[in-house]
């Protein structure tokens, strides 16, 4: 009766769309009851045309067509307890009624007509065998039994043709609707795992695709600024060489040095990303936890050796023996950040100064930096371009200023940049100081 489309699935072949039935293996029950009930409801049908005083053919085919009602029990349970309840008179049916009344209680049909239904039928078994238990007796003049005996019979015959085929019933039709219950949630939460797979995979990707803009950033922002810096004092290596052959090896060393500290950078992210590429290299056999465990640590490493915000002293440094004029100044008492916030401080005023190198050659520059309550505030402003300063000739991408944004604002800091009214530039940023430690 509630058999469900994985039923039709686990059990084979069906025969949707044949009549009312879902699978053969159910045609061929209901015909071979229909056909037991048939024969049952033909023979009971002989005494019956007997005791109404019909002919025996008549009350055959009575029995027939009555019994073979019990096909229809899937689709109209309704219709065969009605039919086995009107039967009942007759002497007929009793296999019609038993699982007719089964059917009825494990189908879907209101339970207050199920009740109707049975009390109905067990009325009608008890009445006829009151009355046909009763004749019997009174027939029998050496059988004396007590005014109980009639009554206490048909009580309990009435209660075994009636209770046990509804009560098996009941326990069919709430497993079913229990079976069906736990597999619609079963389909419910696979469909759910799905769904929080490929937003997973979703997450992954963004993860991925962050995690090369965080790269991108970080080979833009070291590469510009050595490379630059380089740029600048070979320019004034070519210059002065002729005229001052001892500034000339000091700025060859300084180039020197900042090439091998560039190198040494990008070998250190190198080397991240090929553990990176060490651990999702067989992904099938990596469980997930791994795979998390190892980027965690690769990313921990990077950030390990990362620069920290005291160096900004010595990259003032290097941008002042490059022959910029950089003044820097600290507001506030100093002390110690989450390596993040640290490193974003440092990277803001890297790529400033890089910008000074790129586009404002030979003017001055003022580097400041606050400590505040909840904060740290970085400042890098520069004057107008000195004219006399031949440019470096320095590429520019466009990705210096997008860069700092997304780092600050990826922090949940406020960045600010611009022109300003002395006809130079302004680059502000202010990080929160979470996680602050001693």
């Amino acid at each position: 009766m509630t058999a469900t489309g994985a039923d039709q699935e686990a059990t084979g072949s069906t025969t949707r769309g044949y009549w009312w039935w879902e699978r053969r293996r159910s045609v061929a029950l209901d015909v071979g009851l229909g056909l037991l009930s048939a024969l049952e409801c033909a023979l009971e049908g002989v005494e019956f045309a007997g005791d109404a005083g019909l002919p025996v053919p008549v009350g055959v085919l009575f029995g027939l067509l009555a019994g073979s009602v019990l096909v229809l029990r899937r689709r109209w349970p309704i219709a065969v307890v009605l039919v086995a309840i009107a039967t009942t008179p007759a002497g007929m049916g009793f296999l019609m009624g038993l699982i007719g009344l089964y059917t009825l209680a494990a189908s879907d049909v209101p339970r207050r007509i199920t009740a109707v239904l049975t009390g109905m039928s067990f009325a009608g078994t008890f009445i006829v065998t009151y009355v046909r238990l009763r004749q019997s007796v009174a027939q029998q003049d050496d059988f004396g039994p007590g005014d109980w005996y009639v009554p206490l019979i048909s009580l309990f015959m009435s209660l075994g043709l009636t209770a046990p085929p509804v009560l098996f019933g009941l326990y069919i039709g709430a497993r079913r609707r229990l079976m069906e219950s736990l597999r619609e949630r079963a389909d419910s939460l696979e469909r759910e795992l799905s769904l929080l797979a490929d937003r997973a995979e979703e997450r992954a990707e963004w993860a991925r695709t962050e995690e090369r803009h965080r790269i991108a950033r970080e080979m833009h922002d070291v590469v510009a600024h050595r490379v630059s810096l380089m740029v600048v004092h070979a320019a004034a290596l070519q210059a002065v060489a002729p005229k001052d052959p001892a500034k000339a090896v000091r700025n060859a060393a300084l180039v020197g040095d900042m090439g091998r500290q560039a190198l040494t950078e990008l070998r250190e992210m190198l080397g991240v990303l090929r553990a990176g590429e060490s651990v999702t290299a067989r992904p099938a056999q990596v469980p997930l936890a791994s795979v998390g465990q190892a980027a965690a640590a690769a990313a921990a490493a990077a950030t390990e050796d990362g620069p920290r915000l005291h160096e900004v002293e010595t990259l003032v440094g290097e941008s002042r023996a490059a022959g910029m004029t950089v003044e820097l100044s600290v507001h506030g008492e100093a002390r110690m950040y989450p390596r993040e916030v640290e490193q974003t401080a440092y990277r803001v005023v890297q790529e400033a100064l890089t910008n000074v190198h790129k586009h404002a050659a030979g003017a001055k520059t003022w580097v400041r930096l606050a400590h505040r309550d909840a904060e740290v505030a970085m400042q890098v402003e520069n004057g107008p371009s000195d004219a006399a300063t031949a440019d470096a000739g320095l590429p520019s991408g466009g990705n210096g200023l997008v860069g700092m944004r997304e780092r600050v604002l990826g922090l949940g800091g406020v960045f600010v940049s611009g022109p300003t009214d002395a006809g130079g530039f302004r680059v502000s940023a202010v990080l929160p100081a979470q996680g602050e430690t001693a």
